[in-house]
């Protein structure tokens, strides 16, 4: 089974590239890590409970507040949920202690997406598909692309794209926080040169969405020729029929990707040099 790493940065397009995969002619199963992000962080969680224990003694409005809908004890009677907007103000941007802060959310909710992940790509190879999408914001910082067999980075050319879809999107945002927003992820366009990187073939594929919806399906159509050429339905599911083929598959797809990524951080580390 084909695992495609789906990335890009917020305001790119991810989200509706995610919804276009997901529907005919595509059709194939997608592990949302921001969904799951959220849900291992529900109340009653133990994500849940050690956000509230960093976080909450310097973080009056963290949780949403009490109301006749919303009681003390939340709905599910294991506390109110989270303020998103209030935690995002205290771990984006670039600030030391903010990036100390965005750290230790990190470490707290990726450990437990990365195993909801795994259980949900059990589940799409069980269930005989020949390709399953793993939709991750943070997919090269958390290595998770050392794992895919393509990945494929939504992008934008322009910086003012980005921004302007991101103030359309959340308007309670500032422009101060849109673009602290933007700037705690890296720059899609690195990203970009990155997947480039992994070399031709269907492993890495950019999309770029600087139009609208109707050039992003076209683009889109076009990566995924690209993606299904390298690797066909049948042989995912010759691979698929015969597990020990596809574990040595895998495992070289791993060992190419970590090359790769050795030769990248070198090519990156060259670079600052020369600054």
């Amino acid at each position: 089974m084909l695992l495609i790493g789906l990335t890009g940065s917020i305001a790119t397009g991810k989200t509706t590239v995610s919804s276009l995969l997901s529907s005919p002619p595509y059709s194939l199963p997608i592990i949302d890590a921001d969904l799951l992000a959220r849900k291992v962080v529900e109340p009653g969680t133990a994500g849940y409970r050690a956000i509230v224990s960093y976080f909450g003694p310097t973080t009056p409005d963290l949780l949403l507040p009490a109301s006749t809908d919303m009681p003390e004890a939340g709905p599910t009677g294991k506390g109110r949920p989270l303020n998103r907007p209030a935690l995002g103000r205290r771990v984006f941007g670039d600030d030391p202690e903010v990036r100390k802060d965005r750290a230790t959310l990190n470490a707290i909710v990726h450990p437990a997406v990365r195993r909801e992940m795994f259980y949900g790509v059990v589940r799409a190879y069980l269930r005989g598909h020949w390709a399953v999408v793993l939709d991750v914001p943070l997919l090269f910082e958390s290595s998770l692309d050392r794992f895919c067999g393509s990945v494929m980075v939504i992008a934008v050319r322009d910086p003012e794209v980005q921004m302007r879809r991101l103030r359309a999107r959340d308007p309670h945002l500032s422009a101060e926080d849109a673009e602290n927003r933007v700037r705690s992820q890296a720059d899609v366009r690195d990203k970009a040169r990155r997947c480039e990187a992994r070399g031709g073939k269907g492993r890495g594929v950019v999309v770029w969405n600087d139009h609208g919806r109707e050039e992003l399906a076209v683009e889109l159509r076009r990566a995924m020729e690209e993606v299904e050429k390298a690797s066909p339905r049948w042989w995912s599911w010759a691979l698929l029929l015969c597990p020990p083929a596809g574990v040595a598959v895998g495992l070289w797809a791993f060992w190419q990707n970590v090359r790769v990524n050795r030769s990248w951080a070198e090519e990156e580390k060259q670079a600052r040099a020369k600054l």
